[in-house]
């Protein structure tokens, strides 16, 4: 989550606290907004409060008159008009009159396609913005969700930087360029991701958000986006004509094609819970009051600590709301959808939104904030936090347990983690292994946030994950609670953390850069920060080449091994054992009897955060050691036959035997 400045304007009068949305008729439709077809636009607009509506259509984007105004008719709360002929390039606003006072003209909520800063909706024929070949493709191959690994990626970050290579900085095109090249000769950009080895690309914002100029664009300004404006329309900062929608649109859909063309699949950040604005957004310019909860006093509820928050639990947001994900599925192909605050969201729609994806298609992801970034007037029992998990209909939440546990408390700046030898942890990271199902070695009590109960009833509810763009980087978060660290400490520190993320069971997740040590240079909250601080620098990857292999042959592992990528709690009870060390900074665990069907009959994991060597009771056997705490050796593994083995400081081991029948821990012991 990010943190904007907004100015919480006066309130409007046209709603009161004692005022009731529950009279306003449900619309049961599925075209509300603009229908296209070369004989006419039809539009439908659901505002039951207003007086008057009407419909003024524009050649630009930006100013100018209108070409044509079209008084609307009203029809059980919806508002409808139809203008014959091909309208196609024409551009449009709606406004309507409540309480006597005509509201500034808006794009409707389900605009499509937009002009230069999202100020009019543009009438298009979305099947004219498809790429070459859009009809055959096709979703990558995927298993089971615990086989996902997700890189979460901003789309200037990628490019902008004078070492990437590419030649479309900072836009969607750039994340289609092949055979991008460093100074140094290494792989960038989407060769660099397919190298890699990641599954899924998370990317930050895409959708049209208020916070940067498109008619500016040469000023260069920066924003994560968590600042909506038009949900179903993309941003025009990165395309390269802001002025026209269509090529937004075709080449947002070039970027799904070519992730898709190298076996990776495509995330979507969305941000329901809020908007950029509160009273002068769409929906308050449309329906007054209705999309946000109200607090007790009758202004707006403000849970995520950006002036507002949704009211999902009102029927036409989560009608739109599940219109609006099924367009990015089916328009643009998208794989998988990240909920920002999603413990802002009520349960039930978060299930309306599953139940609609998978006739779509069952293999796309939900996932999202399982918290909030303050008080909502909605029962904690009805949100979509991560303690409900189990409550809603195959949605995963991220585990800030196990991201805690490795790096320290995410806004106490001088707490460590477990990596970096802070005492207390063990059963954390324990429960961060089991992606916060249940286990009878787990003692739940000592568990840093949850001391009753897991929240997690099967693996792939969790997302597993020690950094992403919020906050600190790992490697900048590592040097602010480790002042006096030497940077070779500083990598063996890192180097366990991403072995923890990429062997506990659940989902893996990485923030892009992890992979070469990415740095903000200290900064933490950089949601409108210039480039210099965000972006992708490609000369560490040259720098941290150790570290990008390390990091891709990690990943490697992973895929090739199902042992860490179980696909179900009773498996992970199964084969999973917990290996015992009195240190409270040394924890291991067996993965036995070729747990999910690995061909390894046994697998040790050992983590080390402790600053001295450590002896780690093993099974006598004859081991082959894949990862010695700085490289992986995946081809060459060192044997090692003992009953214990010796794990260097603040490191990690993994290694594998197929020569034990029935590990029986308490003779080998």
């Amino acid at each position: 989550m990010h943190y904007l400045l907004i100015s919480f304007w006066s309130m409007f009068s046209f709603f009161t606290a004692g005022e009731s949305f529950k009279d306003y008729p449900v619309y049961q439709g599925n075209d509300l907004g603009l229908t296209y077809t070369p004989q006419a636009s039809e539009f439908k607009l659901w505002s039951p409060p207003a007086e008057k509506a009407r419909l003024r259509l524009y050649a630009k984007g930006l100013g100018g008159k209108a070409l044509k105004t079209l008084n609307l008719k009203k029809q059980d709360g919806v508002w409808y008009g139809r203008v014959k002929g091909d309208q196609v390039g024409k551009y449009y606003a709606f406004q309507v009159q409540i309480k006597g006072q005509w509201l500034a003209e808006v794009p409707d909520p389900y605009t499509k396609a937009v002009g230069a800063n999202g100020k009019r909706g543009q009438i298009l024929d979305l099947k004219k913005t498809n790429p070459v070949a859009w009809e055959s493709d096709k979703r990558p191959t995927l298993k089971s969700a615990t086989d996902i690994i997700i890189y979460e990626l901003h789309i200037r970050d990628l490019s902008t930087h004078p070492t990437s290579g590419i030649s479309n900085k900072g836009k969607f095109l750039g994340l289609t360029e092949e055979k991008t090249k460093s100074p140094e000769g290494l792989t960038t950009g989407l060769d660099h991701l397919k190298e890699l080895g990641i599954t899924h690309v998370h990317l930050l914002p895409v959708y049209d958000y208020s916070s940067i100029d498109e008619t500016k664009l040469e000023e260069n300004k920066f924003n994560w986006g968590y600042d909506p404006q038009n949900y179903n329309a993309l941003e025009g900062s990165y395309s390269t004509n802001p002025e026209d929608g269509a090529v937004r649109i075709r080449e947002f859909k070039q970027v799904v094609q070519a992730l898709h063309s190298k076996g990776i699949r495509v995330i979507m950040d969305v941000v329901y819970n809020h908007t950029g604005v509160t009273e002068g957004s769409n929906f308050n310019q449309l329906v007054p009051g209705y999309y946000y909860r109200q607090n007790d006093k009758g202004g707006f509820s403000d849970a995520s600590a950006c002036g507002n928050e949704t009211a999902s639990e009102r029927p036409m947001m989560r009608k739109f709301m599940v219109e609006s994900v099924l367009h990015w599925a089916k328009e643009y192909h998208i794989d998988g959808f990240r909920f920002d605050l999603m413990g802002i969201h009520d349960i039930e729609t978060m299930n309306a939104i599953s139940k609609a994806v998978r006739e779509v298609d069952p293999s796309i992801f939900l996932y999202g904030e399982g918290w909030t970034a303050g008080g909502s007037p909605l029962p904690d029992e009805q949100r979509g936090l991560k303690a409900n998990v189990s409550k809603m209909d195959r949605v995963a939440v991220f585990s800030d347990d196990i991201r805690d546990a490795i790096r320290g408390h995410v806004f106490t700046h001088t707490d460590k983690g477990f990596v970096s030898g802070a005492p207390g942890l063990k059963e954390s990271v324990k429960f961060g292994v089991v992606a916060s199902t249940y286990h009878p070695e787990v003692k739940y009590p000592e568990v840093k946030y949850y001391s009753k109960t897991p929240y997690a009833k099967e693996p792939w509810q969790v997302i597993s994950y020690a950094s992403c763009h919020d906050n600190h980087t790992l490697w900048d978060r590592l040097a602010v609670n480790n002042p006096l660290l030497l940077d070779e400490e500083r990598l063996k520190m890192y180097r366990l953390s991403l072995l923890m993320v990429l062997t506990a069971q659940g989902v893996t997740f990485l923030h892009a850069g992890t992979e070469m040590a990415v740095t903000k240079g200290g900064a933490e909250n950089s949601y409108n920060l210039a480039d210099a601080v965000n972006q992708l620098n490609w000369t560490r990857k040259h720098q941290y080449k150790d570290l990008f292999n390390f990091t891709r042959d990690l990943i490697y592992l992973r895929k090739s091994h199902p042992a860490f990528r179980m696909t179900s709690s009773a498996q992970i009870r199964e084969h999973l054992e917990f290996l015992p060390h009195e240190d409270e900074n040394v924890t291991g665990f067996l993965l036995k009897n070729h747990a999910n069907n690995d061909p390894w009959q046994t697998i040790a994991v050992v983590y080390n955060g402790s600053g001295k060597v450590q002896t780690m009771p093993i099974p006598r056997s004859e081991w082959k050691i894949v990862c010695d705490g700085e490289k992986m050796q995946l081809n060459n593994p060192v044997s090692y036959r003992n009953s214990g083995i010796l794990v260097p400081p603040y490191s990690g081991i993994v290694m594998y035997t197929d020569g034990l029948g029935k590990v029986n821990w308490v003779e080998d012991k």
